[in-house]
């Protein structure tokens, strides 16, 4: 594993971040960001190191007109369903792409807090209070990657529990291969399959 990768992961912890919002700064999973951070310290050097790939944005996320462009190209996903009335980012890195989505969409903007954000990580995540309400309105979840499919099937889940009909999960990168999730569509830009 890179080792620039363990000193980033180990420097953000150190910065307080918790696994989950690592795992967001580095597109990697949980799982992964555990591994790196235990490689800094002696214990546990011998625990199998896990089948992730790390996804670096930063070209598209330094600059706003990318960002417009990669958003459009996620609208335009997400208009493959039906009309959107509701577009809820996942926050951290979901939120800018949903808010441009929202615009070009001309539609509302919520926004989802996964539970690897929350410090005493409950049952399930949360919709903030300050955004759009979403219920008896069609939506489309927008998050950067996917890494395990967690954090969007929980952000389903919640988002059905709050009487809206989800229609598509748009991302910018699928790490699994996933086509849909709970019955909903999974729409990616680009999709990861590992072959053998």
């Amino acid at each position: 594993m890179n080792s620039k990768l363990i000193e980033k992961a180990t420097e953000l912890r150190n910065k307080g971040l918790t696994t989950g919002e690592i795992a967001d700064e580095l597109n990697i999973s949980k799982d992964t960001t555990q591994w790196l951070i235990m490689q800094m310290t002696t214990v546990n050097k011998t625990k199998q190191k896990p089948d992730d790939f790390a996804i670096n944005w930063r070209t598209i996320g330094s600059s706003s007109t990318r960002m417009q462009y990669i958003s459009s190209a996620l609208a335009d996903l997400a208009l493959e369903e039906e009309v959107i009335d509701v577009v809820v980012g996942i926050s951290v890195s979901g939120v800018p792409f949903a808010t441009m989505m929202a615009d070009l969409l001309d539609a509302e903007l919520s926004v989802f807090h996964p539970i690897k954000h929350m410090k005493n990580e409950s049952a399930q995540g949360a919709l903030s209070n300050n955004f759009a309400n979403i219920k008896n309105k069609t939506v489309v979840i927008v998050d950067d990657v996917i890494t395990s499919g967690t954090t969007v099937t929980d952000a389903i889940t919640v988002c059905k529990a709050h009487g809206a009909k989800p229609v598509a999960v748009t991302v910018l990168v699928d790490k699994k291969g996933i086509n849909d999730l709970n019955n909903v569509p999974v729409k990616s830009l680009i999709k990861i399959n590992k072959v053998g």
